[in-house]
């Protein structure tokens, strides 16, 4: 069995985490740190996870007796552990955050459809941003065919679990419910990591990405929809996509329009096409704390050990 340890095991993605390795075939949890909980069981901060686990939360903990250690804590602290902490030599890292998703201090950035056979030796993996999740898994067959070459337009809309768990003015409830509103327009934190990636794939690429995101009145998912000049017909497009994800594990190409309930509590993409005139539209569904953070997290960790992709991954979606 794998021993997996997990640091900030109070919020949403630690959460997710959890109620998926606690019905991973291969894995152990040995420890859930949270300097605020510990000494609560799981399930007092997790409330699903009743019934599932009597596990509770601790403050200390020792690295040497893991083998795989998840970092689920706020953007900016990963770095302020390891300057803390000495990582062992055997120990697997998958940071949730994206303090290295620059691929800086030899982490792996952690998206299979992109880089799958350098995750399976990869001894540091940084795993991507929600939104970049669902972007990059919209755009990545076009950057490997050199098609990206004028500007890429994005709409995306999120659940209010992308803005974590700690509450603020624009996710309770009374704001939220009914409404929708724009944030970071052209300038969201998760751009660095889709150019970065576009520019590995189709080298030279300095088209501006122009993206839009936006809150949604839901709790989960990411439904993006990007705009570009595309010379393919629409069926040559649509072998594109489907050529690329031929052996992905879970992103998948659907030859009819996408909906959000198709992907919640999966971790599944799912990406659509449409053609109009010279402009290809591409649709991108993902859970954003499953694709797009822990079930994508524990799929790198899948890679990392050498077990199979999909283990402990196989969730059903919400279809009512």
């Amino acid at each position: 069995m794998i021993r997996a340890g997990i640091i900030g095991g109070a919020g949403y993605t630690a959460g997710e985490l959890i109620r998926i390795l606690v019905n991973h075939p291969d894995v152990e949890i040995s420890f859930v740190q949270s300097a605020s909980n510990a000494g609560n069981c799981l399930w007092e901060v997790h409330g699903g996870l009743f019934g599932e686990t009597e596990q509770r939360f601790c403050e200390d903990f020792d690295l040497s007796a893991v083998d795989v250690l998840f970092l689920c804590s706020a953007h900016g602290k990963s770095r302020e552990f390891w300057e803390e902490h000495e990582r062992p030599a055997h120990l697997k890292v998958i940071d949730l955050a994206q303090d290295f998703r620059d691929e800086s201090d030899g982490y792996v950035y952690g998206l299979p459809e992109w880089q799958r056979e350098r995750i399976r030796g990869a001894e540091k993996i940084a795993n991507p941003g929600c939104f970049a999740t669902a972007i990059q898994l919209a755009l990545l067959p076009l950057a490997s065919a050199s098609l990206l070459d004028s500007p890429v337009g994005v709409t995306a809309v999120t659940g209010s679990t992308g803005a974590g768990v700690k509450p603020s003015a624009t996710t309770h409830f009374s704001w939220r419910n009914n409404n929708l509103s724009t944030y970071k327009v052209f300038e969201h934190q998760h751009l660095l990591e889709i150019r970065r990636t576009l520019g590995c794939l189709q080298p030279g690429f300095e088209a501006p990405v122009q993206f839009v995101p936006m809150r949604g009145d839901f709790a989960r998912g990411i439904f993006a929809s990007v705009t570009v000049d595309c010379p393919l017909s629409g069926e040559e497009a649509l072998a594109l996509y489907q050529d690329f994800y031929a052996d992905a594990a879970f992103t998948f190409v659907s030859p009819r329009p996408v909906d959000l309930k198709q992907v919640v509590n999966t971790n599944k993409c799912i990406v659509a096409l449409e053609k109009h005139d010279g402009t290809l539209v591409v649709s991108s569904v993902i859970d954003n704390l499953l694709k797009g953070a822990s079930g994508q997290a524990v799929q790198n960790m899948n890679l990392a050990f050498g077990l199979p992709e999909t283990a402990g991954l196989r969730l059903k979606a919400s279809a009512f």
